[in-house]
């Protein structure tokens, strides 16, 4: 096989240009094969192995820098960078990530997982290397769909005043250019870029600006009238008039005529923009026809594509769809915004019934929540859905335009707390700590998917800004008996005894229940409360535990800096006076790595077994102190 040849950086290039082609099948069998087994994204994958061919042909890693916008495409760089072994893990804990890590290997040269920041890193790097004196090359490499994250232009912005080169490649797989267009744009984007043209267009340019009066308008007017015919031909003329070169379009799968291409941008003195198009999924049919399915995919059947373990039980997110589609019915004041994410947040139902109430505002977080609170001040009811990794990104927006208002704008946090394979970027474990430390916005929980439609239909007629935090995967449909009406800041008892009282966040009511029964049966009584807000506390509730329990414990899936548990500390001892020690369970201070979301919670020591045994030696600990 070509692809046993690759054992390190550059090896690429000792493969004969007659076996390139054979090499991009055997990555694209490589891929489809380790991801049906073990999950991953796949159509990103397939559709960039030609442009990752042809840009580690062109550079020499890990001299040279190239930065992948969020990551998910990176597969193709780690299997040329002698990392075939790894995919054995792909994913797994403490194995391989699916996402470009600077310690994980010399030839990644800048950690992503979120979108719209690889132009900004790369010019940092541009920018580096002329301050450094260093000698090498820098790409930054883009999707058409990073483009809707304002920050990409921010950097693009800057870039335009680099006076040295840096390669931006937009791999577009969704843009559609007709055959003459890209042709024509081909050859002037040649001329462009043609050395003795540059030339004689910088020489034109200064003799002409020497001339008194006269000769910066002879240059403008030139300049005019040149951007005139661009516009005619050119479809990059959005990074033209910025300032950027434009070269392209040029065909993402054909390898000769990306490194043509590559080659006359590194003749820019500046930041070039260099158009490929590609297709997503490219090589596996089921992924070519449903590339949004296979974008992150569970284990499949290659065959068929089909998953290899269908759901059969309904998750936080199709429970969340469900309430949203029946609240569109009676509720028409009510909007739904998302940040390029209709399908993952369950919000794909709802477009289709409302599609006049229903806005994606692609990777852009920080507008969705401004142009939310802007429906609100309006008087519309709107519910942005977003995972609670990418909410970090609009943190000032939430505090700034919905809160310090009193805005009614609804955050359905979806992926909160543990989310498994993606790794630390995409693990939703600080929403409690960022959340609840903003005044005036009420963050809630569920415990089960019953009451995570009753706290959707709460927080959309509270009034006021409010946050409902729940995980990804199955739905708990446990503990249905008990479904108190939810009231402002109060908490719900579901089991009273004496001894221990266990006070669970959202998706640790579950947990607790098990400890609670494990507790029992060693002869231990246990009070269990699901906590329901963490912001208001309950103070109420809290007062009453404390006269009346030698332990309380708090239990989230949260880091514990500013979670849930240390608000309940800070409460009780400015309280003082409780006779009550309090321990609290929650994720260390720490960025947790891949893995299953079962191998986390033991490593994290969130598991039932786990939390009883720290709940049995704290109690162990007061009864040899004469406290029990």
């Amino acid at each position: 096989m070509l692809l046993e040849k690759i054992e390190g950086p550059n090896d690429i290039k000792q493969i004969e240009e007659k076996d390139l082609p054979a090499l991009a099948d055997e990555i694209r069998e490589f891929l489809i094969c380790r991801v049906a087994e073990n999950g991953g994204h796949l159509a990103s994958n397939l559709g960039v192995v030609e442009l990752t061919m042809a840009l580690h042909l062109f550079l020499q890693l890990p001299e040279d820098k190239i930065i992948w916008d969020v990551g998910h495409q990176s597969y193709t760089h780690k299997l040329l960078t002698g990392r075939r072994a790894g995919f054995e893990s792909l994913r797994e804990y403490g194995g391989m990530s699916g996402f470009p890590k600077r310690r994980e290997s010399g030839c990644d040269c800048f950690g992503t997982g979120h979108s719209s920041t690889s132009i900004s890193a790369g010019l940092g790097y541009a920018q580096a290397r002329e301050i450094t004196g260093e000698d090498y090359r820098v790409v930054s490499v883009i999707g058409d769909g990073a483009l809707t994250g304002g920050m990409a232009y921010e950097a693009l912005n800057n870039a335009s005043r680099l006076e040295t080169n840096f390669m931006i490649v937009l791999n577009d797989n969704n843009m559609s250019i007709s055959e003459n267009v890209g042709g024509l744009s081909r050859h002037l984007g040649n001329l462009r870029t043609a050395e003795a043209y540059q030339g004689l267009k910088n020489g034109v340019t200064n003799s002409l600006n020497k001339i008194p009066v006269y000769g910066k308008r002879m240059v403008e007017r030139i300049r005019r009238t040149k951007s005139g015919i661009k516009q005619l031909f050119i479809p990059g003329m959005l990074f033209e008039n910025m300032g950027i070169t434009y070269l392209g379009p040029v065909d993402g799968h054909n390898i000769k005529d990306m490194l043509r291409v590559f080659k006359e941008a590194s003749k820019v003195s500046g930041a070039v923009v260099v158009h490929v198009i590609t297709k997503k999924g490219k090589g596996y049919p089921p992924a070519e026809r449903h590339p949004a399915r296979f974008h992150g995919a569970e284990p499949f059947e290659i065959d068929t594509g089909l998953p290899s373990h269908p759901r059969t039980v309904a998750n936080y997110t199709d429970v969340f769809s469900t309430v949203m589609r029946k609240l569109g019915e009676r509720e028409p004041k009510a909007v739904a915004v998302t940040a390029a994410m209709s399908d993952g947040t369950g919000l794909k139902r709802f477009h289709n019934m409302f599609p006049e109430r229903f806005f994606d505002v692609g990777i852009a977080e920080g507008h969705a929540v401004t142009f939310a609170a802007g429906l609100a001040a309006a008087g519309l009811k709107p519910i942005v859905a977003v995972y609670s990794s990418f909410l970090q990104r609009a943190y000032d927006q939430i505090l700034h335009d919905v809160c310090i208002q009193d805005l009614p704008v609804v955050f359905a946090v979806d992926r909160a707390g543990l989310v498994g394979s993606d790794g630390e970027t995409h693990q939703g474990i600080f929403d409690l700590s960022y959340l609840s430390a903003i005044p005036n916005l009420c963050v809630m929980a569920p415990k089960n998917k019953w009451e995570l439609s009753d706290m959707v239909k709460f927080a959309l007629n509270l009034g006021h800004p409010a946050a409902i935090r729940y995980p990804r995967g199955e739905a708990y449909a446990g503990l249905k008996e008990f479904r108190a009406k939810i009231e402002y800041g109060k908490s719900e008892m579901l089991y009273e005894e004496s001894g221990v009282a266990l006070l669970a966040v959202g998706s640790m009511v579950k947990a607790a229940e098990g400890v609670r029964e494990r507790l029992k049966a060693e002869g231990y009584p246990c009070t269990l409360v699901n906590a329901r807000f963490a912001a208001p506390l309950d103070t109420g509730m809290l007062d009453r535990l404390a006269e009346s329990h030698g332990l309380l414990v708090t239990m989230e899936e949260n880091v514990r800096r500013g979670g849930f548990g240390e608000h309940v500390l800070r409460y009780l001892s400015e309280r003082g006076g409780a006779k009550a020690e309090i321990l609290t369970v929650a994720i260390p201070d720490a960025y947790v790595p891949q893995g299953s979301v079962d191998v986390l919670y033991r490593e994290l020591g969130l598991d039932c077994a786990s939390v009883t045994e720290k709940i049995k030696e704290a109690l162990g600990r007061r009864e040899r102190e004469g406290k029990a």
